[in-house]
């Protein structure tokens, strides 16, 4: 017999977005009665993210502290023509602490995995299985909406944890690796040492199209762990994604190619423009939800829809760099662009990815002798602005 559940709020989508949110208020209103509705029978899915300690406000901390599970003092990027080591803090987050700390902060009845949405509205869902759920409000988390409403290019990667016959002896992270082969767009390999005979190594693509070849990239794996001298015993595990990179687009257009309901994460466009990730919007919003006192479909509808408007709007500065990007550049001389972005002030280089960059640090990227042609610069920015008279005429 179907199951007819009450809550205060569900949440649609277990992964960071609607995990971090779970947490939040579990932490911060207790008395709420949940759901979170995951159509994978744990939450998180099989993922990976990473953040630097300043893309996340001190006062937001506490929503990421627990399923942090590695912390690193400094990363290290190389070029064919610069290589750095940069003293910042790197984190990690895995799913598998994500769902265990879901699982040992709500109680079990809030957690519905197994579960695929099959309509919702700003106050009920209806479930593959027949079950019902009626609720204060809504909340959508359920990975991007129509991504054709938006001009993309894809950053996309496939990286396994790798389990050595040796120790690595590597203390920090390489966040970019570029001196590989530059195949289909920009390439660069993302190495974390897990523990000391264990490697997280990812092969990325900055690519005009989003399609993987499995077998090629884990055969780019095991040649690029057998160029660093490490000897595989095992791959524990594996994951792939494609990420968009937004050059342009119609925000209210994507806003309104899913229910029209509260959003957060991708659902809600709410991602940097350049690198992909959501883990800091994710955070924000989190924080966001879990200090408003009303928490109706109507005031989360707009309260969500307003920050991530909002979040679009001033986010115009790293679109204009994804089209340079893709654009203006060369696919195999894309590097160039990150390489000479990789000998920047570490501070501007903090602000840029946590997409708090202010004008003095959008003359810097942009100043000096340019990665790219000036007159294709000159013209994908031109095109840009045009593009973007047309949708708001």
């Amino acid at each position: 017999m179907p199951t007819y559940h009450t809550c205060d709020l569900a949440i649609l989508g277990g992964g960071l977005a609607g995990g971090l949110i779970a947490l939040a208020l579990a932490e911060r209103r207790p008395e709420l009665v949940l759901r979170l509705v995951e159509t994978g029978e744990t939450f998180g899915g099989n993922h990976l993210w990473s953040f630097f300690d300043s893309d996340v406000a001190p006062a937001d901390r506490w929503i990421i502290e627990r399923v942090i599970g590695h912390s690193w003092r400094g990363y290290d990027v190389a070029f064919p023509g610069h290589q750095r080591t940069l003293d910042a803090t790197y984190n990690s987050v895995e799913s598998e602490q994500l769902d265990a700390v879901l699982r040992a902060t709500l109680p079990a009845d809030a957690l519905l995995t197994g579960r695929r949405v099959l309509a919702a509205s700003a106050t009920a869902v209806v479930l593959d299985d027949g079950d019902r759920i009626e609720a204060g409000a809504v909340i959508d988390c359920r990975g991007p909406g129509d991504l054709s409403m938006l001009d993309c290019g894809w950053q996309k990667f496939l990286g396994q944890e790798l389990v050595l016959e040796q120790p690595h002896g590597r203390e920090r992270p390489v966040v970019m690796d570029a001196q590989v082969a530059q195949l289909d767009g920009y390439r660069f390999v993302y190495c974390l040492p897990l523990g000391p005979d264990r490697m997280f190594v990812e092969d990325t693509y900055y690519s005009d199209g989003p399609d993987i070849d499995d077998a090629a990239l884990r055969q780019r794996i095991r040649d690029y762990a057998e160029g660093q001298g490490w000897r595989i015993a095992e791959v524990a595990r594996e994951e792939r994604g494609v990420l968009p990179v937004a050059m342009g687009g119609d925000f209210d257009e994507y806003w309104r190619s899913s229910p029209p309901i509260a959003k957060a994460g991708m659902r809600a466009g709410l991602f940097h423009p350049l690198t992909g990730y959501s883990l800091p919007d994710a955070v924000r919003t989190a924080s966001a939800i879990a200090a408003t006192n009303d928490l109706s479909a109507a005031a989360l509808g707009e309260l969500t829809h307003g920050l991530a408007r909002t979040t679009w709007r001033q986010r115009g500065f790293y679109r204009m760099l994804s089209a340079m990007l893709f654009k203006a550049a060369q696919p195999e001389l894309r590097y160039r662009v990150l390489e000479r972005f990789y000998r920047l002030d570490a501070a501007l280089i903090g602000r840029f990815y946590a997409g708090g960059s202010n004008w003095a640090d959008r003359v810097r990227v942009l100043a000096g002798k340019p990665p790219v042609p000036v007159g294709r610069a000159i013209r994908t920015i031109w095109d840009m602005q045009a593009s973007g008279r047309e949708k708001r005429s």
